[in-house]
């Protein structure tokens, strides 16, 4: 991740109905929802809706897939995870009493299951 895809990301996101579709299709993963889907959820037209889908897209922060006549749109998750890696990477100075209250919000309700080690 570089300055320039960082700013773009958040650019993105500084709007309040795309915040809001980033946020409504980052609860429905792994799934994500048809845009007609996140229009009607967030009472938005769905001509305007596809202007904010495109943007989030541009940014790298949604994906996009067609189902039957439907296109299907997702967070991307590792996307959204490089941009807040590339603001924290030299959090606090390497203080971790600055830094670890931090690192302990941004956990995810849902921690990931730990790796078990193979066997030699």
């Amino acid at each position: 991740m570089d300055s320039e895809r960082t700013i773009l990301a958040l650019a993105a996101l500084a709007q309040s109905t795309r915040l809001d579709v980033f946020r409504l299709l980052a609860k429905h993963e792994p799934e994500g929802l048809a845009a007609g889907d996140i229009a009607r959820k967030l009472a938005v037209p769905q001509n305007t809706m596809s202007s904010h889908l495109s943007i989030l897209s541009r940014a790298g922060l949604v994906t996009a897939r067609r189902v039957s006549r439907s296109i299907v749109y997702r967070a991307d998750l590792k996307a959204f995870q490089a941009v807040v890696v590339f603001m924290l990477r030299d959090c606090c100075d390497g203080r971790p009493e600055i830094c670890g209250p931090l690192i302990e919000d941004l956990t995810p309700c849902c921690p990931p299951k730990t790796r078990r080690k193979a066997h030699v």
